[in-house]
């Protein structure tokens, strides 16, 4: 197992907790970056023990686990590819790492890419929910945007229950869709009570900012940083698997299939069911060259 080490660094409007993993026994391969949005650097736990031949970097985006942020920062990619730069600034010297983004962390790193291609050298950025790819993109974006409405007016109880029915639909969505009675939270074993919290990095900023963002495609694909856009086998017609055989056209590829849905990589993590992690590392290293 790699000994992972906890830092902290300071950021305009935020302190970032990352964490570095030295490997058992170096290839000589380019240090390897894992990042999330919202999730934090516990989802990668299971994926990084598969590298453990070359350094790991994972961290907390601003507000998220242990990572803290002033209320109002990190509302655009920019201000989070900024602090996944600060990250890799930190920890690699200079060096060209190999960046994998999931999710929202996707869409992150494809900022990172498009802004930064010196200091990366391949960048995975497996199911990035990037809506405003998508044919139906006025509903979708109207619906995440209710996601945020609902959490400010009834809290996260409320807004998780739209969004996980939101992310299980199949399909293109027809404005019939917005009209549909809000899910009950109990459907999905979530409580219905508010707690007044409204600092929820998801539910407050990115169901704003994210479903609109439209990444740089051209200088995505310049000559210099290889780009490749990931799906899981699992994923079907859903929102984040649209949108990422959208992005992989977007550059001229298809998408790279990789085991397991959206959360494939996981090993269990935050009680979410098990992906497959050492398929996912399989695929990954072949996806690096490796």
């Amino acid at each position: 197992m790699s000994e992972k080490k906890s830092l902290t660094l300071d950021a305009p409007g935020a302190v970032l907790t990352y964490d570095v993993r030295e490997p058992v026994t170096p290839s000589g391969a380019p240090p390897l970056v894992m990042i999330g949005l919202p999730m934090g650097a516990h989802g990668f736990d299971s994926l990084a023990e598969h590298f453990s031949d070359r350094v790991v970097v994972t961290y907390d985006p601003r507000g998220v686990e242990r990572s803290t942020r002033e209320p109002g920062s990190g509302t655009q990619a920019a201000d989070h590819a900024g602090d996944v730069l600060r990250v890799i600034e930190a920890t690699a010297g200079g060096t060209p790492v190999d960046l994998l983004g999931s999710s929202g962390g996707a869409v992150v790193a494809l900022e990172l890419a498009a802004g930064h291609p010196d200091l990366l050298r391949t960048v995975v950025a497996h199911e990035p929910p990037l809506a405003d790819l998508l044919p139906d993109r006025d509903v979708v974006v109207a619906a995440m945007r209710d996601v945020h409405d609902t959490y400010l007016a009834k809290g996260s109880g409320h807004a998780t229950a739209k969004f996980i029915a939101l992310v299980m639909e199949s399909g293109e969505l027809t404005p019939e869709y917005l009209d549909r009675p809000a899910p009950d939270p109990a459907a999905f074993g979530i409580p219905a009570e508010d707690d007044g919290a409204r600092d929820d990095v998801m539910f407050s900023s990115s169901m704003v900012w994210m479903p609109r963002h439209q990444p740089d495609w051209t200088a995505l694909a310049r000559p210099g940083t290889r780009v490749v856009i990931g799906v899981g086998a699992d994923t079907g017609d859903e929102i984040t698997g649209r949108a990422s055989r959208g992005a992989a056209r977007q550059l001229g590829q298809e998408a790279t299939v990789f085991p397991g849905g959206h959360n494939g990589f996981m090993g269990g993590e935050y009680g979410q069911p098990a992906g497959d992690p050492a398929g996912f590392a399989a695929t990954l290293r072949t996806v690096l060259g490796e």
